[in-house]
């Protein structure tokens, strides 16, 4: 009798666990299915824009001709400011948040921000970089304000990302440091922070991948309808690839004649992200090789 029930509560759990695999392979499946068929209509629309003039030129007669040339450098010129500005800070707000802050419910309380900040929607962002960076410090439409704004934007997702992969890092790390006469600073800098440089890393191609595609928070603080030149300083407004491929969407007169520009530079655009995203994850590897060594 006991043998029976048993084999029936096996046979309930062979079903439950082939029914539960069926819905990831089918959740998986329809993911793939989803990204192809995005990616598909990419392709068949925007590969006959592709070509090194479309990469290397300026555009011309009200964006029906020519490239994307300013946009692509603007984008990467947005982006890297963005990292570049919001990186330290993030590491060192993890640092606090996970190797010195003591608990309690302020240090509940800022997580819980930062957790909010995240979600919250670019266009936020977008209009407080307006309201701070270029009229309350004067900074104007230029490639410094959208660059803070991405910084911001992309600032909560680094710092949870640093202070996982920082907690993340053995106890016995530090302790062994701590034994051998080192400060709790020192300590943190010899022996925490590079064993967690990984997963910063991870974080950052998370705040590529968000920053490079962003509109609205570019919208109001950097991005230029048209520039005939690249940005020479700061305070110079920029051409962008996710601005570029909105204006040529929705406020041409000529939208049907730059459809297939639409989609190459959208093309672009993806590429762009990927070899973003391929460059971080090689560091990290590489990182990671040098820690095995």
């Amino acid at each position: 009798m006991i043998a029976n029930v048993t084999t029936e509560g096996q046979r309930r759990r062979r079903i439950v666990q082939r029914i539960a695999f069926a819905l990831l392979a089918l959740s998986t499946a329809f993911g793939f299915l989803a990204l192809g068929v995005i990616l598909y209509s990419m392709i068949a629309n925007g590969a006959s824009a592709l070509s090194w003039e479309f990469l290397t030129t300026f555009p011309r007669k009200m964006m029906t001709e020519g490239g994307i040339y300013p946009a692509l450098v603007g984008s990467f010129y947005l982006t890297v400011g963005a990292v570049l500005l919001s990186l330290p800070l993030a590491v060192a707000s993890a640092i606090w948040l996970s190797e010195y802050s003591r608990g309690g419910l302020w240090v509940r309380m800022i997580r819980v921000g930062v957790n909010s900040l995240a979600g919250v929607p670019s266009i936020v962002f977008g209009l407080l970089g307006l309201a701070f960076f270029v009229k309350v410090l004067g900074f104007g439409v230029s490639l410094l304000s959208g660059a803070l704004t991405l910084a911001l934007l992309i600032l909560p997702i680094l710092i949870r990302a640093g202070e996982e992969a920082l907690q993340a890092v053995p106890m016995n790390f530090r302790e062994g440091a701590l034994a051998l006469g080192a400060t709790k600073w020192h300590a943190v800098r010899t022996v925490v922070l590079p064993s967690a440089i990984p997963g910063i890393l991870t974080g950052v191609i998370l705040g590529i991948s968000r920053a490079i595609g962003e509109t609205a928070p570019i919208m109001f603080t950097a991005a230029a309808f048209y520039m005939s030149r690249l940005p020479e300083t700061l305070s110079d407004k920029v051409m962008a690839l996710p601005y570029h491929i909105f204006v040529m969407a929705t406020e041409s007169p000529n939208y049907y004649k730059t459809r297939n520009l639409q989609f190459g530079a959208a093309l672009v655009l993806l590429g762009m992200v990927l070899l973003m995203n391929l460059g971080a994850v090689t560091w990290r590897a590489r990182v990671r090789r040098r820690k095995q060594w």
